[in-house]
């Protein structure tokens, strides 16, 4: 049989080819095998990094812990008091507040220094904040009383009692009597009663409350009303009209006026009445 040979150049192609594709896959080999140098560089590079963190976290707090105890350290000196005063003294409570401030500026306990304040009898309201670095500023609204209450107490403007000393001359206040729980009830008849009685330009200088909800007045002047605990507002208006028209005469004789009829009143002078006026004692004519 004829031999056939192949050109040198097609054999030396062929070579090539073998050589070059074996090569590839001998590179191929390599790059896939995993490379553990790379490893463990990469695990040192984590762990020096986490490390860096670590130390820079912990000097961040350790230089915070040192400023917070440096500031905490700070004494509080100077403590401004404001707002109007005339029943508590600045001294009074600038010394109250001074136990207070023994731990340093930042110990302070703003809320109980607040409460305190609020305790003392004549402050009604109180703020208390910081001024940095070292001042602590607080302001105080007093009590306004509008009705002294019982014996020692007063009524604010708010309707809420408050006990405490009367130093001073309070007599130009009306004086207001019940149960604490019936403050709210007992000021809201106060001031409905002076506005009634506006048109006779009389005043209310007491009025009381009993346990039976009975409520009794004295205006200015002495007389005494009795107004009982229902249809307050009709009795009311049922003597202004009657003041207007046959009591206001006789004012500085009249001693007492009960209410407490349906639609009369039985009316008590200082002095004797004339038979004339025995009309005004019940308006039935009973």
């Amino acid at each position: 049989m004829p031999r056939f040979q192949l050109p040198l150049t097609y054999s030396i192609q062929r070579l090539r080819r073998e050589t070059h594709g074996a090569t590839r896959k001998v590179r191929r080999k390599v790059e896939a095998k995993p490379s553990w140098l790379a490893a463990i560089k990469q695990s040192l590079s984590v762990w020096l990094n986490r490390g860096l963190i670590l130390v820079a976290a912990t000097v961040v707090i350790a230089l915070g812990t040192q400023a917070y105890l440096k500031l905490q350290s700070i004494p509080v000196e100077r403590i401004s008091v404001t707002g109007t005063l005339q029943h508590t003294q600045t001294e009074a409570v600038q010394k109250m507040v001074q136990p207070a401030l023994q731990g340093g500026f930042l110990n302070a306990d703003l809320t109980l220094l607040r409460e305190q304040l609020e305790a003392l009898p004549w402050i009604y309201e109180a703020t208390v904040r910081r001024r940095w670095p070292n001042a602590l500023e607080i302001h105080v609204v007093e009590q306004l009383p509008i009705a002294r209450w019982g014996e020692e107490g007063f009524l604010n403007h708010e309707a809420v009692v408050f006990q405490t000393t009367r130093e001073g001359n309070w007599d130009a206040l009306p004086l207001l009597r019940g149960a604490q729980s019936d403050a709210h009830v007992l000021m809201a008849r106060y001031q409905r009663l002076e506005e009634l009685l506006q048109p006779l330009a009389l005043q209310v200088a007491e009025l009381s409350i009993d346990e039976r909800g009975q409520l009794d007045a004295v205006l200015e002047g002495g007389t005494k009303l009795k107004l009982g605990n229902e249809e307050f507002v009709e009795r009311v208006q049922r003597f202004v009209a009657v003041y207007q028209t046959e009591l206001g005469a006789r004012s500085e004789n009249l001693e007492r006026v009960d209410l407490r009829y349906e639609t009369g009143m039985a009316v008590v002078f200082s002095a004797p009445v004339q038979v004339a006026d025995l009309s005004i004692i019940n308006k039935k004519g009973e």
